[in-house]
């Protein structure tokens, strides 16, 4: 029976946050990001293996904050794509390439629990992985060397990709892998199967979902995770 993995990439700096820490390592409601972001895995997944990738001389980092009876650290690499694939060899003759991975932001705390339920059931049924995202609802502008609008673009099939995305750890690695070997631009773990020819699955995910990426960002994330645990305490269901 194959198991779940968990790689969460937490190695970056968070620069454009302009914090004295990396963003997260930032307070919402007095706990780091981190501790939120790993917590609500938790909630989903208490049975799963973790992987938290986090830059060698990480100053800020507490142990205590991993609710995970079973997890490891392996190091940042320069690119996401070189962090994750870190995390993929840190797992070892532990995993093997049947097992189920599923890769998420740091910086998304506020991931709802029933977005990860069915996120994991679709994975049963998408031999080229699943990825949460949301259709885009805004009319989309294409800007051009100036900074004015060059062309209105149909929205039309278009989706905002979210974390967590999950692959079976075989059919991820050969994926990031090969986009190496050939120089292909990895923004996400998706692209690096698409490369390959092959189209993960769309699972449509709540639009709070947010990532944390400039300040103001903090407090609307406080926002959701207020709302969401009184909506939850109403229906009798922790998130917290």
């Amino acid at each position: 029976m194959s198991r779940l993995w968990l790689i969460v990439p937490a190695a970056g700096q968070g620069r454009r946050m302009g914090a004295d820490r990396p963003k997260q390592y930032l307070d919402i409601g007095g706990r780091p990001v981190l501790e939120h972001t790993l917590a609500r895995l938790h909630q989903a997944f208490p049975e799963a293996g973790l992987c938290l990738c986090l830059d060698d001389d990480d100053r800020w980092f507490d142990p205590a904050w991993v609710p995970f009876a079973g997890w490891r650290r392996s190091s940042g690499g320069e690119e996401r794509v070189d962090t994750v694939t870190r995390a993929l060899a840190a797992l070892g003759e532990q995993a093997s390439d049947d097992d189920l991975v599923l890769v998420h932001d740091v910086a998304r705390p506020c991931v709802a629990l029933e977005d990860l339920a069915r996120l994991r059931a679709a994975l049963d049924e998408a031999p080229a992985g699943a990825l949460l995202a949301t259709p885009v609802a805004d009319t989309m502008k294409r800007a051009d060397a100036t900074g004015r609008v060059a062309a209105t673009e149909p929205r039309s099939g278009l989706w905002h990709a979210q974390t967590p995305q999950g692959f079976r750890l075989g059919l991820l690695r050969e994926a990031l892998e090969a986009a190496r070997a050939q120089g292909v631009t990895v923004t996400d773990e998706a692209s690096a199967v698409e490369a390959l020819g092959l189209a993960p699955r769309l699972v449509a995910g709540r639009r709070d979902n947010l990532k944390i990426t400039h300040p103001e960002d903090l407090a609307l994330a406080a926002h959701v995770l207020a709302a969401q645990a009184a909506s939850s305490h109403v229906s009798g269901n922790s998130t917290t």
